[in-house]
């Protein structure tokens, strides 16, 4: 989807309806490049950037190396980055990562790789940039220049304020950004003070450029990027001096710009269910009314008169969302048996139902639903719990040291053998001293953080009602490498979902359908189970079937998008919050709390709350809390 109105957007914008078909597009465009300048006997000179955003667009590049034959034996490259102080063999080093996703898949030549190193002694620094700046200009400059959104606008490692006409430099980065890539370093204390990153200046210098944003998380700044004006205190909008730089975004990241969010300011709408929803809800929150208040006159003045022309009065559109939205809230999430069910979202019949709620994470579930979870518990349905991973790696090595001295010391009393207990333990500590952050753990440590964050997930499901014959640890293999980064799907993962599910065989199925998470884990269990899904197309039970998409603990769905809203009593939302406290390795705080510092209890309370107070403020009914679910409604034969 291109950009057709210049009165918002001050740079040439692309949407994609998700970020694998993007990726293919830019790695496509990376490869006509490559093959333009072969043909020319000229050598094809790339900025590289590292990080989640460009996995696809590397993954792609690779497979047309090898399928199609794509040669790299004229392409130099030089990468925008690096942090500082870190060894080459680091897991977080851009290095390490372009040499493990790129560079050791296809045929570049060693000597026209130019990577920044964060090894230098610190005073090497200033003559390595003016040197890097060099090779820069002995290379011809950039021919293309692949970069990615930051949180707040950084382009490379340039933090806001940064110079328009910085080269290359010593940066110190600021407590926003270690903080957002705490995660990757296992801890906010082990993330480097520094990065040498390429200036604006020399981005800028590059022949063309491909800025790329994924995920809900980016799309307030890419509103700002896009449609504002420029300011060193947001150093990606300088973007929209170069006269040949692409913008390239999903769906998601998108979301905030104009003519996604208020389309109505831009052009013509087609006037759907959802967008004339989404419309009076925009209009609501900016006139601060409630939907039966709106007048004529609103709509006229804030841009909307097309949509009462067709569809008015406005008095009539107003009961039309009303009804709309009161018809999403129910305190029967598994349905109302001998009820009318025609204007409630789930089916009176069956009554009890068979339901499976895919957890990511042990904790997603109750963090997410736990309001709900315990209503489905206590209306007599059968729960099953299905939790996707083990979530070992966010459990702090201090939680194993306790838990292995609590066995040891119970040991004598209970008869167990006291001198595997203490061998375990003394194992554990010797392991601790000598771990680098980002380590993989040994086996008996990633086993002990398994046990320990199942042994959470049964007590919550113990407190919620749920039997531990209905808690199912899928353990899936995409996940089991011990560091932040994570395999790929495979036949394996979507087997052990199939597998589930053919046993459960649910009538309703409540999944993470959230892209945000920052660890991507969310985002790949998903696509695990609409893979599983696709498989089971032609089952009966699968027509009987709905699937409930919830949110994880990053952000909330957008009212206009919901379809069902499950209100939650203030005891039903002290339940949920003593639900999430039985996870207590997550507690004070997290290991990857992202930048948000509040605990998952406080995030998910403050969530359901706020849900509420606007539906409240839209003129329903005022409740304690809210959780949200859209209903996804998957392919069928």
């Amino acid at each position: 989807m291109e950009n057709l109105d210049k009165r918002y957007e001050k740079v040439p914008v692309s949407i994609f309806t998700d970020a694998d078909v993007a990726s293919d597009l830019v790695a496509k465009q990376v490869a006509t490049l490559i093959r333009e300048k072969q043909v020319a006997k000229q050598k094809c000179v790339l900025g590289l950037v590292g990080g989640s955003s460009v996995v696809g667009v590397y993954e792609r590049l690779v497979e047309l190396h090898k399928k199609e034959g794509l040669s790299f034996k004229n392409v130099v490259v030089f990468n925008e980055s690096e942090y500082y102080p870190l060894a080459k063999d680091e897991l977080q080093s851009h290095y390490l990562y372009l040499y493990e996703y790129l560079f050791h898949e296809v045929d570049i030549l060693p000597e026209n790789i130019h990577l920044i190193p964060g090894n230098l002694k610190k005073e090497e620094i200033s003559a390595f940039c003016e040197k890097y700046e060099k090779l820069l200009k002995e290379a011809g400059g950039i021919d293309l220049q692949l970069i990615s959104a930051d949180g707040r606008g950084q382009l490379a490692a340039n933090e806001p304020g940064s110079m328009f006409t910085s080269r290359t430099h010593l940066v110190t980065l600021d407590y926003s950004t270690r903080m957002g890539a705490a995660s990757n370093f296992f801890g906010e204390e082990n993330v480097p003070n520094h990065c040498i990153t390429i200036g604006l200046g020399t981005i800028m210098d590059a022949k063309r450029i491909i800025f790329m944003a994924w995920g809900e998380g980016k799309a307030k700044v890419i509103r700002k990027i896009v449609e504002e004006g420029m300011t060193e205190m947001l150093p990606a909008s300088i973007l929209q001096k170069h006269p040949n730089a692409s913008f390239i975004f999903d769906e998601a990241s998108a979301a905030e710009l104009t003519r996604i969010k208020t389309p109505w300011l831009v052009g013509t709408v087609k006037w759907t269910d959802r967008a004339i929803r989404k419309a009076v809800f925009w209009l609501c929150e900016k006139l601060e009314k409630p939907i039966l208040k709106l007048t004529e006159r609103d709509y006229n003045d804030s841009g909307l008169g097309e949509l009462v022309s067709e569809f008015g009065p406005a008095n009539k559109i107003n009961i039309r969302v009303f009804n709309d939205l009161q018809h999403t809230i129910t305190g029967w999430p598994g349905g109302k048996p001998n009820a009318d069910d025609s204007t409630r979202p789930e089916r009176a019949t069956p009554f009890p139902k068979r339901v499976v709620v895919f957890s990511p994470h042990p904790d997603d579930d109750v963090i997410s639903m736990g309001g709900t979870l315990a209503r489905l518990s206590e209306h007599g349905h059968e729960v099953h719990l299905a939790y996707e991973t083990s979530g070992n790696i966010a459990v702090f090595d201090d939680e194993v040291t306790r838990f292995l001295d609590f066995v040891r010391g119970i040991a004598p009393l209970y008869k167990f053998d006291d001198k595997t207990a203490q061998e375990a333990y003394q194992q554990s500590l010797d392991f601790f001293k000598q771990k680098r952050p980002g380590q993989p753990d040994i086996k008996q440590v990633a086993a002990c953080k398994t046990a320990i964050r199942q042994g959470e997930a049964r007590s919550a499901c113990r407190y919620l009602g749920i039997p531990e014959n209905r808690v199912h640890f899928l353990n899936l293999p995409f996940y089991e490498t011990g560091t932040v980064k994570k395999a790929p799907i495979t036949k394996a993962d979507v087997d052990i979902i199939v597998k589930l599910l053919q046993e459960v065989k649910p009538q309703q199925i409540f999944a993470a359908g959230d892209l945000s998470d920052p660890h991507g884990t969310h985002r790949v269990c998903f696509i695990a189970i609409l893979e599983a899904l696709k498989q089971l197309q032609g089952e009966t039970w699968l027509k009987d079937c709905y699937m409930w998409l919830y949110r994880g603990a990053w952000q909330e769905w957008d009212i206009a998008e919901v379809d069902m809203a499950v209100p939650l009593s203030p005891e039903e939302s002290r339940i949920k919050r003593m639900a999430i406290y039985k996870h207590q390795s997550q507690k004070d705080p997290a290991l990857f709390p992202g930048t948000d510092q509040r605990e998952f209890w406080k995030r998910a309370e403050d969530r359901n709350k706020n849900t509420a107070a606007r539906y409240d403020q839209l003129g329903m009914a005022e409740y304690q809390a809210m959780e949200l679910f859209v209903r996804h409604h998957f392919e069928k034969k």
